[in-house]
């Protein structure tokens, strides 16, 4: 694909041409017209509108085959361009000339977004066919309500003078006295936060519940120094965007109190200090009966039709068996527990893996002092933080975040390695003197399996990468030590014994391994049935979506969500938009 054509062609015009004979073809049920609109490499992305699921197809017999299989249900009209949205105009998207826009169209079920890409073809409808086209459902087709599922200007909105205030309602609501939410939801993070607050929209009942004291511990009782690695325009939760005055990179007490204030803004019901001890799913009554230890050890028994895992990508800490190490006289400690080094000036410190974490913690240490010794297991990724930033270069081009929002979703996942291949190679030669001085040291460096980068790398395993603010030049300096795991013979009760007879101190080792995936913890709380039943959670699926996430897993009632805070607030639309779906057939 290139450019050829497109310079001659007014993106309005060509995508307004587009839009209308693919209209007319899905009006038709001419599923073998609709496909040809596309070019032979061309996928579709549906997020719910069609499928009610998430899904990607590529190619035109299977792009037929999934309309095939829809069309009938969803009933498609009304496709337009949405003049609300930043107007059609040509882009380079994966390294291909484009023409991008942004419509919207009608279903049976609902009103619907869309996004086109396309490419010059003189064959094709306005000069053009489509390479991506992404159709996501935007609402449901039913009376506007308010976050308490009372119509607009109900009694939410009224005076009631000598009955209830707001304050009155907001307690009873959170009490849960007598009645069950619909949703359960785990965890108080990003990920729990943005589904709570679009469910709560829909009117639909919803409890969050986080083992932490306060909303926001699980960023404030993260290591001292944390700040977010992207900047604070891609980070907005769904509603209330950052102040403008918000730092570019957001440091992790700041968000954890914004979190906090966003569930109280947001009126979402959350119980602190209350996590899941158990729970099975109730087939013949279609819900859960979830065993709840709140506050001082009381027990609840709670029955939601839906339980939602927002507990993130992290979960159960990965504590690797390793050679000799019951023999090591020194403190173990995994690297989520780590908080800060002060305590440790002047000694001598191990940090096992090169990770984020990793990196970070031994940092934060060098900096309060301690003798610190990474060990490398597996070869890292190490992109500085300017570069990273590559990936999130939509977010900077000046269009709305719901526009930026709409356009991050069409990048199917071929099209999606592509991208992050060409933002990987290009950072990597914008790095190239620190990476030559980290490989100096010994340091491995890997692009990832396909030179895809930290990107890709996240989101099929979650880790094996570093955003560089400095700790990589310490390295490359020698002022932070460096060991390969493969030289490591055992540890004793002094440190790390190496292969060469060597013994390398420490007083302190830091597991910067990893999380299990978030299967294990449903394993954990729901026992052995359920998780082998849903599988691993997180990762690509043979249809290039994340596994599992934001839409049906194999267990009735069980979802997940999780992800950078980006992912979480775009998502989260989805995953609400299919519960509501589901409460309001059982309302009918």
């Amino acid at each position: 694909m290139n450019d050829n054509g497109l310079a001659g062609l007014t993106p309005a015009v060509a995508a307004q041409a587009w839009l209308n004979a693919f209209g007319v073809a899905l009006a038709a049920g001419d599923v073998a017209a609709a496909s040809g609109m596309f070019s032979p490499d061309g996928h579709w992305r549906d997020l719910v509108a069609f499928s009610a699921t998430l899904q990607t197809v590529s190619g035109r017999a299977g792009i037929a085959a999934a309309l095939d299989r829809t069309l009938a249900s969803t009933r498609p009209s009304g496709l337009r361009l949405a003049p609300a949205r930043t107007a059609p105009h040509r882009a380079v998207r994966a390294g291909v000339a484009v023409i991008e826009a942004m419509f919207a169209f009608d279903t049976a079920a609902g009103t619907a977004d869309g996004v086109l890409r396309l490419v010059a073809d003189p064959d094709g409808p306005g000069g053009v066919r489509a390479w991506i086209l992404v159709t996501a459902l935007a609402a449901l087709h039913e009376p506007a309500t308010t976050r308490a599922g009372q119509p607009v200007g109900g009694v939410e909105a009224s005076r009631v003078f000598g009955g209830e205030n707001w304050l009155d309602r907001r307690r009873h609501a959170q009490a849960y006295e007598g009645r069950d939410p619909a949703v359960l939801v785990v965890g108080a993070g990003q990920a729990g936060l943005s589904i709570a607050a679009r469910l709560g929209q829909l009117g639909v009942d919803t409890l969050v519940i986080d083992r932490q004291a306060r909303i926001g511990d699980n960023w404030r009782h993260r290591y001292h120094s944390l700040t977010l690695h992207n900047e604070v325009h891609v980070n907005h939760l769904p509603y209330l965007p950052f102040p403008s005055t918000w730092p570019v990179f957001i440091p992790k007490d700041k968000l954890a109190n914004w979190f906090e204030s966003y569930a109280e803004a947001m009126e979402l019901n959350c119980w602190c200090d209350t996590e899941l001890v158990g729970g099975s799913y109730d087939e013949a009554a279609g819900h859960w009966r979830i065993r709840l230890r709140t506050a001082g050890g009381a027990e609840r028994v709670m029955h939601p039709r839906h339980l939602v895992m927002a507990t993130g990508v992290s979960g159960i800490a990965v504590r690797p068996a390793l050679p000799g190490l019951a023999d090591f006289a020194g403190t173990v400690m995994h690297s989520g527990r780590y908080t800060e080094g002060a305590a440790w000036k002047g000694r001598d410190v191990l940090v096992l893996g090169t990770g984020n974490s990793g990196h970070d913690v031994a940092q934060d240490l060098h900096a309060s002092g301690a003798r610190v010794t990474l060990i490398q297991r597996s070869p890292t990724h190490v992109v500085s933080l300017r570069e990273a930033q590559r990936v999130y270069a939509l977010y900077a081009e000046g269009m709305p975040t719901d526009d930026c929002d709409l356009l991050a979703t069409a990048m199917p996942h071929p099209v999606l390695r592509q991208a992050y291949q060409l933002s990987t190679a290009a950072s990597s030669q914008a790095d190239a003197p620190l990476r030559q001085a980290l490989a100096a040291r010994g340091f491995r460096l890997t692009d990832g399996e396909d030179h895809t980068g930290f990107q890709m790398m996240y989101l099929r395993r979650g880790g094996g990468y570093y955003f560089n603010v400095g700790c990589s030049d310490l390295i490359a300096r020698g002022e932070i030590g460096l060991l390969s795991f493969d030289d490591i013979e055992c540890f004793e009760a002094g440190g790390a014994r190496l292969r060469d007879g060597r013994t390398v101190g420490a007083d302190l080792l830091v597991l910067a391994t990893g999380y299990l995936n978030q299967q294990e913890l449903v394993r954990a709380q729901l026992g052995d049935a359920i998780a082998d039943r849903i599988g691993p959670v997180w990762g690509f699926d043979e249809g290039g979506e994340l596994r599992n996430m934001w839409r049906p897993t194999a267990q009735p009632g069980l979802w997940f969500t999780a992800g950078s805070l980006a992912q979480c607030r775009i998502f989260s639309k989805y995953l609400a938009l299919q519960i509501k779906a589901r409460e309001a057939a059982l309302a009918r």
